[in-house]
Parts: structure tokens; sequence; C-alpha cells
């Protein structure tokens, strides 16, 4: 069986490629079709174990590797340019465009979908408020078209896999399509459980605006008694090193050793974001460490609280704040929360894909 693997554009090592390697484990002559592959040599090892992929026209478009966003318009066309003719079986990894791939009726297309178009559907008005005319108004005319695009590409698709329940609902409600929930592979067995902890918190994620990181800073700003270890790097960097007290560590990226030894010490592990899923929280999870989580989207496939986290109500320093008082108060056993994560395995990933694929093919 020839099988085509389509993915929106591989520029970084992040949760939507850790899909797409277990992806290729259990198809390792698939070949891959994405809008734009600028992989550094490590990372194409990891991902692709050293492969090429197959690029569409804005790969050749002036400035594409460090601003190929900017030619959102024409990802549409981009991502049906590619001819998959003689491809029994297409799987799509998808967050943007890549379900939109045109096939032939004897072909199955199976979207693995992180989530419908973001910024083109739930995120619509919190990415475009402060954007200034006139570019407001091309920017909301592009919006609009794809989704108007996105909806009309539906019958595409046969089979929808969402990696949360949140996302689940998403699809449902966007696109109107139920999907079955495989929940993205998880290193389980490389954050490895530790008992022993230490006396301060930790965070880490992407230093970018919606992952509130800044908000989590500015709590423990004001609990000078309770340490904050920051670990990540990104646009916020600066201005959170700025802003954080001394009882606050701002350590900046660090490699995956150093993380995992933070991540095995640590108290608890604080996340502030909105996630689909939610990767790095689990990691912390598997070594042990209990999380005090926005108690909203795909967290809550894997945090349970009481037995390995604390949610928090709203995205605000108050919240947060009494979140970290109650988890003062209560006790967590580390064997039972590194357990409670054992179902994301990579292997039990590949074991439910495999088996999804099967019984849609046959």
């Amino acid at each position: 069986m020839r099988v085509a693997v389509v993915h929106d554009w591989l520029v970084q090592n992040g949760g939507a490629e850790k899909v797409l390697r277990e992806i290729l484990e259990i198809f390792p002559d698939a070949d891959i079709f994405t809008l734009v592959d600028f992989l550094t040599i490590e990372d194409r090892e990891r991902i692709l174990k050293g492969r090429y992929s197959k690029t569409s026209y804005i790969q050749r478009l002036p400035f594409s590797k460090n601003h190929f966003r900017n030619y959102l318009p024409l990802f549409p066309k981009a991502i049906e340019s590619f001819n998959l003719k003689g491809y029994e079986l297409i799987i799509s990894s998808s967050w943007a465009v890549a379900k939109g791939v045109k096939r032939d009726m004897n072909q199955t297309h199976i979207c693995y979908c992180h989530t419908p178009i973001r910024y083109a559907w739930d995120l619509y008005g919190e990415y475009t408020k402060d954007i200034k005319e006139p570019k407001k108004f091309l920017v909301q005319k592009t919006l609009k078209y794809i989704r108007e695009w996105d909806i009309d590409t539906l019958d595409r698709v046969d089979f929808f896999i969402a990696n949360s329940n949140f996302v689940k609902e998403r699809i449902n409600r966007i696109y109107n399509r139920e999907a079955v929930v495989i929940n993205p592979p998880v290193d389980v067995d490389k954050f490895r459980l530790n008992i022993k902890k230490e006396n301060f918190y930790l965070t880490a994620s992407r230093l970018v605006p919606y992952k509130r990181t800044k908000l989590i800073v500015e709590a423990f700003n004001k609990m000078p008694d309770r340490e904050l270890v920051v670990i990540g790097a990104g646009d916020e960097y600066k201005s959170i090193r700025e802003i954080a007290k001394p009882n606050i560590k701002v350590l900046g990226y660090q490699s995956d050793e150093v993380l995992i030894s933070y991540m095995q010490r640590a108290k608890a592990f604080v996340y502030g974001a909105l996630e689909d899923f939610g990767i790095v929280p689990i990691e912390a999870m598997a070594c042990g460490t209990p999380v005090i989580a926005f108690g909203e989207g795909g967290i809550r496939d894997s945090v349970i609280e009481g037995l390995n986290g604390l949610f928090f109500k709203e995205q605000k320093k108050d919240d947060i704040i009494n979140c970290i008082n109650r988890f003062e108060t209560l006790k967590f056993d580390p064997k039972v929360i590194s357990k409670s994560v054992k179902k994301f395995s990579i292997n039990k990933f590949r074991e439910g894909l495999h088996s999804f694929i099967e019984r849609s093919l046959f």
C-alpha cells in the first residue's frame, strides 16, 4: 500500500512533529508532503530520520524561510497543488491546511487533527484585535476566505482523529464531524520517576504570550516565600527577567537533561496555557511531579484533580496564588502520579493509531 503523509509545515521539532515521527514509524516508506521544509540537520534526523519531504511552491518564494506565514492567503492553493494520485492512503497531520489536500474518491484520507485552524476560528478575535488598518481589513478578508475554504474541503476527509477531547469538541462544533481521540505520544520513559522533591516550583515552555508564563511569574512575585524556576526561551524572555523578583530564577533555554532534572526535583509544575493537549505537563507527571494548571482545554485529558494535580479556574494571578496555597495543604504520591500518565506512552500511541487505521481501511 502506498501512503502519503501530509504535514502543514516543517520548521521546528514540536508536539505535532512528534506525532509525525510516530506516523512515519508505522509507515516508514510513506512519502512526506509539506508546504515548506526548513528543518535543521538535527531535527531532520530526529523527525524524518534524515529524509526530505516534497514541498510546495511556497518553499521557493522570496523570504519564505523566515516569513512563510506571510503567504497565508496562498496556503490553500499550495496544499491543493500536491499530486497524490497512486496513493491508497493519505494521512494528514493538520493544525492549519493539511486536511484540505485533494484526493480521489478511491483513496482513504485520515486526518490527525491537532486543532481546526485556531486563528481563523476560536482565536480569531484575539488574533485580529491589535492589528491596525488597513492591514486589519486584509487579514480579516484572508481569514474569512480560510474559514470558507476550511468548511468547503471537509468532504476530502474520511475520518478525523482528535488529539484530545477538547479538540474533539472543536471538530464537532466547527466542522459538525465526529472524531475519535488518540492522544499524542509522550516519551514517558525518558522522564523518570523521582520521589524526592525539593522546595521549589517549576514552569517550562516557550516564553510567548499565550503560554501565560509572565502571569505565573507575576503571581509568584506576590509570594516572596515561594521559589519558582522558569525554563524556556522566546519573545517574553527579556521582559520576564526584568519583572522577576529574587524568589524567581529565570534560566532561559536548557538542555533536556537539565529540564528533566528540574522536573524530577520540583515540588510542583505550574502551567498557565490553554492548550489543545499539553505534552510538557505529562512529562512532569511522568517524573512523579504534580501539576498545577489552568483547568480548561486538553490538559483535562491528563490531569485528574487531587490525584496528580490541581486546577485554577481563571488565568488570573489571584487564582494561581489561591491554588498554590491549596496545594500546600495537600499530599500527592509521586508513584501514583507517574503511573497515571503511562497511558500516554509512545507504544500506546502507535498501537492506537495502527489499530484505528486498520479498522478504517478494512
